[in-house]
């Protein structure tokens, strides 16, 4: 021991305080200090705190709180630490708050006498300071000042500073749970910093929503396009506790995206842009919309999907779940198996979740099936889901591949995963009939297999399988009755016996026989052995009574005095059921029916179905039953409540007098955040409203100029959008919305003229110029809004006779004015919802170019099948976002046309915009790596908040593929790619009945693909279908002689290869093929067309 001390010695003072010794005390003390109840631990730290020096305590406070780390206890330094809470000095104040949170619940008493401290502490101009304080505060818990914690929340919830906010979120929870009946009060706390806009505090507050008052969603309803803004920035364990509150908010405020008949497109255009009258068809037809808000909850949670947290990914699952559109589940699948490559825990919890999704979902995971494949590495409860997941995603396709790598995990040194793959094995047999012979026949091989837990499942599982067919298999039970003797495990000798017994007329010789041998080994078999032994004898006894009579009697004899109480009472009972006497009752009269009554064969199940009671991703779906403060998702409401609840008053009364027209368009697009349908109905009803009033009245002068004002600002965000056909379709789309212009017009007059005078000899000069002009700048802007409605609805737009022309010199001329805009950083919208790209011709291809395009034929294909359009309204996807490129946005899109620059390209449309403050220059194609593509010319230079369009085309080979390339300006180079859907990789073609019944005459066996389709009556109109499939895939409608006969035809781009669709429509079923010689192309084909029809 002096040793010890004198190695204390030279290591220093903390060498000491590590083991508990006082480097003071004498070798004596030492030498049983560690044994005697005297001995103080710590002098050496409490003499520090009481030292008059700051830098002393402070040198002292770091070791006490590197020792709370490192999880040693030190509550006795207490009152020396509480002495210095009103140091001054700011370092050693925060220390002394770290270690009083930690302890202030022990030591309630010496807290409370420094509670006046803390009450100052809350006024300190530092904000850590406030935020310790109130933390410290809130942990003392005494019953005695809940009313002085109550009023430091809600000063704490009013303060300038984010981070003391967040801190009296934490806290509201602490004081409810000491007194529940601050309820009305903490809620109203609750409710002011809901309204925050901070991201440091959104997560804090919504878990004190949760713990407070979970049902009052009320609250939640102004703040809910605020939270899907902020969930991106939130920090991760927020994300996760408000991804969960907004599952259960969506569940009572949205109708079920999973109804028959419901209608998506991918950025929701129809819903955030439709006219009433559209609106007004469809509500008609009861055709499913989606809800704008619905659509912003799951776009903006997509992006939380790369998150590194795996809380974070788990939930986003877990929302898009319960929340999408099932052919929108599949987007959290690829993140779903990411997760496999953490942890064990982490792997454990992700694959219970995988195995509930699989068992309703069986295709989702398929193309990541060898992910699921099991290693040797890891832990049997692992392995034991894995395999789960892999029965449940066993199909007719697969179960081969399932079958041989089951065969390996048949004979793995586990023996609790072995047994659990033979019931893997059984359960294969019984979904998939197909294959129920080749698993029993594998599973008859296994009864000579070493490892008895491996036979003894084997008979079990064997046993359930014979209950389905067991007539057709009675030499298997003659080869289990002849292995009987070689098996020792209860639960299987149980089971040999009870199929002999069920089943004992088909083998009349062998069962007498077994029975005689178990008289001989009654008395030392296991008890679920001596019951099945009883049994056996009694129905023995009813069907064979010459042979089994005596034997019988012998072992109900034997039974009759057995130890176990079960054996004695089910041998009386046995013996006054089958053995007539006088006190036989009015049963023995129907022992044969009750003894061999015919059974019905068991169904093996998962033991995750159901599971799915349970919200995914939460402790009660873990442990498969309801944990304390679980909340339960409630049912979809048949009838969507009101959505206005959730729109958000905008400020402007007060201060638009006092605003520039300018400024009011800034504030107009800064309210997108919050309600992206209404200010681009609002913004299409004040350009068309301004036009109109100018020609139909003169005492609307000032609504007018306050119209073109906002169609200038407005038309920065849609230039290049118009075209010659597209401005006069868009006169059409814009009558369809009168009511909302009248409302908004008479709005407008009710302004003061003050505030159009700024902008009347703006309107002068454009009157000037004509009337033509406005109306042109009109309909093109609109234009978009029409096409999009059009394009959903599923009619074609109508092209009017008289085409108006459109000087080149007024649209140079706007481009100028448009560049002159000033952009601020709150103009980055960047949580507004892309907008669609615009349905006209792009600039660089002529109208008459497309006409010559038309019936242009790219390969010898025979002269009966040619090229042709289809009429389809393309969507657009984000390429490059204009934060991550610096401003420099682009979007595409498929314009479905035959490729200018090669026969084997698919045609890809740019919009590149300039969102930043500078002109962009040299905006070019930069480096290509992969697919064979042709770039567009470089752009000179960009102008801040001009648009321009060009084209390319990409040789994706037949394959999705993505194309990878770089998009560069003078300074900046940014990597980009594009992913294209299966169906974009096809050109419509045009042929006669005859020859697509030809040619899918020559497509037949492995070259077809084929699935049939639930329906019902409203999803089986020839429209519905059609627009379904051309939404899909590019395909060319071919003329059929039958109604409920549709036939489709396409060929590949790159290679020509033929690829025919047909669709044959029944009573309630729609039968689904593709022929091609691409198989795969084919299949991936066919999943999305039958998710798309189903």
């Amino acid at each position: 021991m002096s040793n010890s001390l004198s190695y204390n010695d030279q290591g220093g003072p903390d060498t000491g305080v590590e083991i508990g010794l006082d480097t003071q005390t004498s070798p004596a003390a030492g030498a049983f200090g560690l044994f005697s109840t005297d001995f103080k631990k710590n002098d050496d730290l409490k003499e520090m705190l009481e030292s008059n020096k700051e830098s002393v305590k402070l040198d002292a406070m770091k070791r006490i709180v590197e020792l709370i780390a490192k999880g040693k206890n030190v509550p006795e330094l207490f009152p020396s630490v509480v002495k210095n809470v009103a140091s001054k000095n700011i370092e050693l104040k925060k220390l002394v708050y770290v270690y009083l949170v930690r302890y202030a619940e022990e030591q309630q008493d010496l807290a409370l006498l420094s509670i006046s401290t803390f009450q100052r502490a809350l006024k300190d101009s530092n904000q850590l300071i406030r935020a310790s304080a109130l933390r410290v505060l809130s942990s003392i818990r005494v019953p005695i000042i809940v009313p002085i914690m109550m009023l430091a929340i809600q000063e704490a919830a009013t303060d300038l500073s984010p981070y003391v906010r967040k801190t009296a979120a934490h806290a509201i929870q602490k004081l409810y749970s000491m007194d529940p009946e601050k309820k009305e009060q903490l809620i109203d706390v609750i409710e002011k910093l809901l309204k925050d806009k901070s991201t440091l505090v959104a997560g804090s507050v919504v878990m004190a929503f949760e713990e407070v008052c979970p049902d009052r969603i009320d609250l939640i309803h102004k703040n809910f396009r605020k939270l899907c803004g902020l969930l991106v920035d939130v920090e991760e364990w927020g994300q996760v506790v408000i991804m969960n509150m907004l599952t259960r908010y969506a569940r009572t405020q949205f109708t079920s995206p999973w109804k028959e008949g419901a209608l998506f497109d991918g950025n929701n255009a129809q819903a955030f842009y439709d006219s009433d009258e559209e609106r007004k068809e469809s509500a008609g037809e009861a055709v499913y919309i989606m809800d704008p808000d619905h659509r912003l909850l799951l776009r903006s949670t997509k992006p939380l999907l790369q998150s590194r947290n795996t809380a974070v990914v788990m939930s986003v699952a877990q929302l898009y779940w319960h929340l999408a559109p099932k052919h929108e589940v599949s987007l959290v699948t690829k993140s779903l198996v990411r997760l496999l490559r953490s942890h064990r825990e982490v792997q454990y919890i992700v694959l219970q979740n995988i195995a509930t999704m699989s068992i309703q979902r069986k295709g989702l995971f398929e193309p990541y099936m060898k992910s699921f494949y099991v290693r040797s590495t890891d832990s049997t409860h692992i392995k034991t889901l894995k395999l789960e997941i892999l029965t449940n995603m066993a199909n007719e396709a697969n179960i081969s591949t399932i079958l041989r790598e089951f065969q390996t995990y048949v004979k793995s040194q586990d023996k609790v995963f072995a047994a659990a793959t033979v019931q893997a094995i059984g359960r294969c047999a019984t979904n998939i009939t197909e294959v129920a012979d080749t698993c029993l026949n594998g599973l008859v091989l296994l009864l000579s297999n070493r490892d008895e837990a491996v036979v003894a499942e084997s008979v079990v599982v064997i046993k359930k399988l014979l209950q389905t067919q067991p007539t057709q298999h009675t030499d298997i039970i003659k080869h289990m009755a002849k292995l009987f003797d070689n098996i020792t495990v209860p639960m299987a000798r149980a089971s040999i016996l009870w199929l002999i017994g069920e089943y004992c007329e088909t083998v009349p010789k062998i069962a007498p026989d077994v029975l005689r041998k178990m008289a001989k080994s009654f008395t030392s078999e296991e008890d679920i052995v001596k019951l099945q032994i009883v049994n056996l004898a009694a129905k023995l006894y009813l069907t064979n009574a010459k042979q089994t009579k005596l034997l019988t009697q012998y072992i109900l004899n034997l039974g009759k005095y057995d130890q176990n109480y079960d054996i004695r009472d089910r041998t009386r009972f046995i013996r006054q059921l089958i053995v007539p006497n006088e006190k036989s009752g009015p049963l023995a009269k129907y022992a044969r029916r009750i003894l061999l009554a015919p059974k019905p064969a068991p169904v093996l199940e998962s033991a995750f179905k159901d599971r799915d009671r349970f919200q995914l991703g939460t402790l009660s779906h873990t442990l498969n039953s309801k944990a304390t403060g679980y909340l339960e998702l409630s049912d979809w409401p048949e009838v969507a409540p009101d959505q206005s609840v959730r729109n958000v008053e905008v400020i402007e009364q007060i201060t638009e007098s006092m605003m520039p027209s300018v400024e009011k368009g800034r504030a107009a697009k800064a309210d997108k955040f919050y309600s992206d349908s209404e200010e681009e109905e609002e913004d299409g009803g004040s350009k068309d409203s301004g036009s109109d009033d100018s020609k139909s009245s003169g005492s609307s002068e000032a609504s007018s100029s306050e119209s073109e004002s906002e169609e200038e600002e407005s038309s920065s965000s849609q230039s290049g959008s118009g075209s010659a056909s597209s401005e006069e379709e868009s006169e059409q789309s814009s009558d369809s919305d009168s009511r909302k212009k009248k409302k908004k017009t008479l709005e407008r007059k009710k302004k003061p003229k003050k505030e159009s005078s700024g902008s009347d000899s703006d309107e002068e000069k454009d009157h000037g110029k004509g009337d033509a002009s406005s109306e042109d700048s009109s309909s093109s802007s609109s234009e978009e809004y029409s096409s999009d409605s059009e394009s959903d609805s599923g009619v074609a737009p109508e092209k009017p006779s008289k085409p108006k022309p459109k000087p080149k010199a007024k649209s140079k001329a706007k481009v100028v004015q448009e560049t002159k805009k000033e952009i601020t950083l709150l103009d980055l919208d960047i949580f507004a919802p892309t907008p669609t790209m615009p349905t006209s011709n792009s600039s660089i291809i002529s109208p008459s170019l497309l006409s010559d395009l038309d019936g242009l034929s790219l390969s010898s294909t025979p002269s009966a099948i040619q090229i042709c359009p289809v009429d389809f309204i393309p969507v657009s996807h984000e390429l490059l976002h204009r934060m991550s490129g610096k401003g420099l946005g682009a979007k595409y899109h498929y314009p479905r046309q035959p490729c200018i620059h090669g026969d084997g390209m698919v045609a890809v449309e740019l919009s590149i915009t300039n969102s930043s403050e500078r002109t962009l220059e040299d905006v070019h194609f930069g480096e290509k790596s992969g697919q064979n593509i042709h770039g567009f010319d470089s752009i000179e230079s960009l102008e801040v908040g001009a648009s321009v369009t060009a084209s390319m085309g990409i040789d994706f080979k037949d394959s999705t593929q993505a194309a990878s390339f770089q998009l560069c300006t003078k300074d900046d180079q940014f990597s980009v790619s594009i992913t294209p859907a299966v169906g974009e990789l096809l050109l419509p073609v045009t042929m006669t009945e005859q020859d697509f019944v030809k040619e899918q005459g020559k497509l037949l066996g492995m070259n077809e693909s084929s699935a049939t389709i639930n329906t019902t009556p409203e999803s089986t109109s020839t429209d519905s279908i059609v627009r379904k499939v051309v939404t899909v895939a590019n395909l060319g409608m071919v003329p059929s002689d039958k109604d409920t006969l549709l036939r489709f035809a396409a060929k590949l781009v790159s290679s020509g290869v033929l690829v025919l669709v047909s669709v044959e429509l029944k009573e309630e079923t729609a039968q689904l093929r593709i022929n091609t010689e691409k198989t795969v192309i084919g299949s991936m084909l066919l999943r999305e067309l039958k998710a798309a029809l189903a």
